[in-house]
Formats: structure tokens, C-alpha cells, sequence
């Protein structure tokens, strides 16, 4: 690390156009604040591999779904395993940092998960359901999802190339968003068929334990990782998403209070990520 400041290279796509949500704006802002504390730049994914040996860490956040740019981001995780540079959020994250696969394998384990198979041959392993959704297992921010009867679903792939999940029923979706395994805040979209349009959400203690569960499963010491879940028509929350490679904050919904909170906890993370 230099002798000064620690030098930050900041990854984002600016202009990804994603739906309801401005990355750019979150960027500008988050950024700004962390100039308090650390020398910064932004780029691209694709600028990522060039330009990372001038600085101290990479910090990866609102990059867009990598399959848009998916050599670029395969070169850049190459590059920096061959030459250790450190990565915030540490590129050996369990959950959509390494694909779908989480999502089988916390089924298959019991967790309070959505149910998912990958195979048509497996769905006597789901709950029964008027719908399933189906959806690439390499997708992103809704990519390719659509949803089809049972009866469709006998015709598809066999390669373990698409997720097929029961629809759920759910009251709402709540996320929570966590730094490290430290809870920040948690926003939840009233209206399932309105996701975009959260409001803060007041946690209960069991929907705290809910959540540090997937933080506690993904052994992240250090990172942003945002916990996104829906209520179940029993009541239950089950896990939609274990966010921890570029995870959305919608740091617009929160008070200043709590942007403020956020980040502060970030910038110890930072610093201790970089002394660690």
C-alpha cells in the first residue's frame, strides 16, 4: 500500500441502463464520500485488468451483469489472482459471485431458499405449482426469466443450463444489506408487482437471524453483501438472491442518517481489508 492515502480503483458501468434503479447516481454519490478517506477513480469492468496495478484495491460495485462483458471480467479476475491484488468485494465469494449453483446446493441442504432444480427430471423434487419459473443459470437482473405450466416443462434443456423454481405466491420482497457481517439497513417493495419501489423496512430479530444465516454461510470476513428474500404465503422468508459481487444499495431510499452510518462502516471495512 502507498505511504499515502490507499489508492482505490472504483469499478462501475455508469450508463448501464437498469430498470428502475440509477446506478450512476448511487455511484456518484458513494464516491464522493469515500474521497474523505481514500485517493479514487472510477472506471469501467472492461478498463478493470489495464489499469488496477496503479492502485491499492479494486472495489467492484455497480458493474452490471457480467455476462454483458463476461471476457473482460474473466480476464480481470485472472489478473488479479496472478498477481494478488485485492478485490473488495474478495473474488471467492459463495453466492452469485460464483454463479447460481448456491441456490441448488442450499436446497439440497435444507436452507429457507426458494426451492430450485436445474434439470426437468428433478422437479418431482419441488413443490407443486400452477407456475415455474425458468430462467439461465448464468443470467442477471432478471435476464430470460419467464414462467411456464408444468406441462412445458418437460421439453426443455437437460444440461443443467436453466433454473427452474415453483412461483411463489410471496407478500413482498425484503432485502438487507449488510457490510462485513455488520446489518446496515433493509428495505423492502410493498408491492410484488412494483419491486423497484422500496421503502425502509424495520427488521425482526428473527428476520435478522434469517438473514445472518446466508452471511455466515458465505464466509465473506470483508464486503458488501445485500440479502434479498420474499415472505412466503406461510409467513416464512425464503432466500430469492445472496447478492455479494455488485450488489445494488438503493442508498436513495434510506435517510442521511443512515448513508452517513453506511459509510463509515464502509471505510473501516476498507481500511482493515487493506491492512488485513
Amino acid at each position: 500500500m502507498s505511504a499515502d492515502r490507499p489508492r482505490l480503483l472504483y469499478v462501475t458501468d455508469l450508463a448501464y441502463p437498469a430498470r428502475g434503479r440509477r446506478y450512476c447516481d448511487e455511484d456518484i454519490d458513494l464516491t464522493a464520500r469515500l474521497r474523505d478517506s481514500f485517493d479514487l477513480a472510477l472506471c469501467h469492468p472492461r478498463d478493470a485488468a489495464a489499469l488496477m496495478d496503479a492502485f491499492d484495491a479494486v472495489v467492484v460495485r455497480n458493474s452490471g451483469p457480467v455476462l454483458h462483458h463476461q471476457e473482460a471480467c474473466d480476464r480481470f479476475r485472472a489478473r488479479a489472482a496472478a498477481r494478488g491484488t485485492r478485490v473488495y468485494n474478495p473474488l471467492h465469494g459463495r453466492g452469485d459471485m460464483a454463479g447460481k449453483q448456491y441456490l441448488l446446493d442450499l436446497t439440497a441442504a435444507g436452507h429457507p431458499v426458494i426451492p430450485t432444480v436445474d434439470r426437468p427430471e428433478d422437479l418431482g423434487l419441488l413443490p407443486e405449482s400452477p407456475l415455474y419459473a425458468v430462467k439461465p443459470k448464468a443470467g442477471a437482473d432478471s435476464i430470460g426469466l419467464r414462467f411456464l405450466p408444468y406441462g412445458e416443462l418437460a421439453g426443455l434443456p437437460g444440461d443443467g443450463s436453466l433454473l427452474l423454481q415453483p412461483r411463489i405466491d410471496f407478500a413482498y420482497e425484503v432485502s438487507f444489506v449488510f457490510v462485513d457481517d455488520l446489518f446496515q439497513y433493509a428495505l423492502h417493495a410493498p408491492d410484488p408487482e412494483r419491486r423497484w419501489e422500496l421503502v425502509p423496512y424495520e427488521p425482526t430479530p428473527d428476520d435478522l437471524d434469517f438473514a445472518r444465516g446466508f452471511i455466515a454461510w458465505n464466509t465473506l470476513r470483508h464486503g458488501i453483501q445485500r440479502v434479498d428474500a420474499c415472505r412466503a404465503p406461510d409467513g416464512r422468508l425464503l432466500l430469492v438472491e445472496l447478492e455479494d459481487l455488485n450488489p445494488y444499495l438503493s442508498l436513495d431510499r434510506v435517510g442521511e442518517d443512515v448513508r452517513t452510518r453506511f459509510t463509515e462502516t464502509l471505510t473501516q471495512s476498507l481500511h482493515a481489508f487493506l491492512e488485513a
